[in-house]
């Protein structure tokens, strides 16, 4: 009686289930002539309710910060682990060797101003008073030099005065006119003033100086790291006291407002999914986010190392970027998610005159 019973069930079991795959089927057929998907992918996604799924990998931007100049590693102010915001103060350099550039660089510049300063202001009077009382000097003491000449050439004749004095008047007198000469010239530069020339020079000189001291200011301000984004410490490279060089890796930020999923589409999907298009996001531990579909790349390339398989691992498929939501921040970089899309959505690709 219980063989009887037992086969009883075993046979209503195998009608209903040749019954439901009939009725699938023939959906399947009707399907096949309206959509270019194969029969059987229509005929899974009417089993699951109508639900599309890629399997991908959660991406998260990173940012590689270091200084801009090289020095030594005096404070640390924050941890692997920390959340940091834009403009934060993360790490600082020794200072001292910057420091004393800033103060040489602000020295020279106070000095190009003062020559500056001296040659627009041009000269005091006390320097023109002097001058003209030089040339007064000159002028006298070749006045006296040529009386001492004239006398000499008037008692050359009568042999009271030999010819070598005659000649030692003359020199001196030729020298007294000369120092006169260059007197009148200097009193007449320092009564005029600089040259536009060198006032010109003085003038490129101080804005030299002033490049100068902006670069050391600069430096002096580049050994202080301040983070330009916002986000979540992932890794710190070196300690207090390291040397670094320019450019070198301190900190590595996760940009956790930029949360993206890595996924790949076969060639065969192409046409079910499209730029804008709104998808779920699923984690294994249960947890759910909004995204869409940012970027589809329009080159092929083979599926993933990730995929051991070897009737797909020759399959070529195409990178696709979604976008994801999640202002909980509970996602993280490598997480394996799934991507469930929509029939509805799918299908609305092919409809004309729908807009993205």
């Amino acid at each position: 009686m219980k063989k009887r019973i037992l086969l009883l069930v075993i046979v209503v079991v195998i009608v209903g289930l040749s019954l439901w795959s009939w009725r699938h089927y023939r959906v399947s057929r009707v399907a096949r002539v309206s959509s270019p998907q194969p029969w059987w992918r229509i005929w899974l996604e009417e089993v699951s309710g109508g639900v599309w799924e890629l399997h991908g990998n959660v991406e998260i931007r990173e940012v590689r910060l270091g200084f801009k100049v090289p020095g030594r590693i005096m404070r640390l102010h924050v941890d692997e682990g920390d959340t940091v915001k834009p403009g934060q103060l993360l790490a600082e350099l020794d200072q001292a060797e910057f420091l004393d550039a800033a103060h040489q660089a602000e020295a020279a510049l106070e000095a190009r101003r003062a020559e500056l300063a001296a040659l627009e202001n041009g000269s005091r009077p006390e320097e023109i008073e002097k001058a003209r009382a030089l040339t007064e000097a000159a002028r006298v003491a070749m006045r006296n030099a040529e009386i001492s000449l004239r006398r000499a050439k008037e008692l050359a004749p009568k042999g009271a005065v030999s010819q070598e004095m005659l000649d030692n008047a003359q020199a001196a007198y030729d020298q007294a006119l000369a120092n006169y000469q260059a007197a009148v010239a200097s009193q007449r530069l320092v009564e005029i003033g600089p040259r536009q020339e060198d006032i010109d020079r003085a003038r490129g000189l101080v804005r030299q100086a002033e490049a100068v001291l902006k670069d050391a200011q600069r430096r002096l301000n580049d050994t202080k790291l301040l983070s330009p984004v916002s986000g979540v410490v992932q890794v710190r490279v070196h300690e207090v006291g390291d040397f670094v060089n320019t450019g070198e890796p301190v900190f590595s930020i996760a940009r956790q407002e930029e949360v993206w999923v890595r996924t790949y589409v076969a060639e065969e999907d192409l046409d079910r999914i499209r730029p804008g298009m709104q998808v779920t996001v699923l984690t294994d531990g249960g947890n759910q986010f909004q995204g869409r579909v940012g970027f589809i790349s329009s080159v092929a390339e083979f599926t993933p190392k990730t995929v051991e398989t070897r009737e797909v691992r020759t399959n070529l498929v195409y990178r696709v970027r979604v976008l994801v939501s999640d202002p909980e921040r509970k996602l993280r970089q490598g997480m394996p998610v799934r991507v469930r899309i929509s029939a509805e959505n799918a299908s609305a690709v092919h409809q004309p005159g729908k807009q993205p």
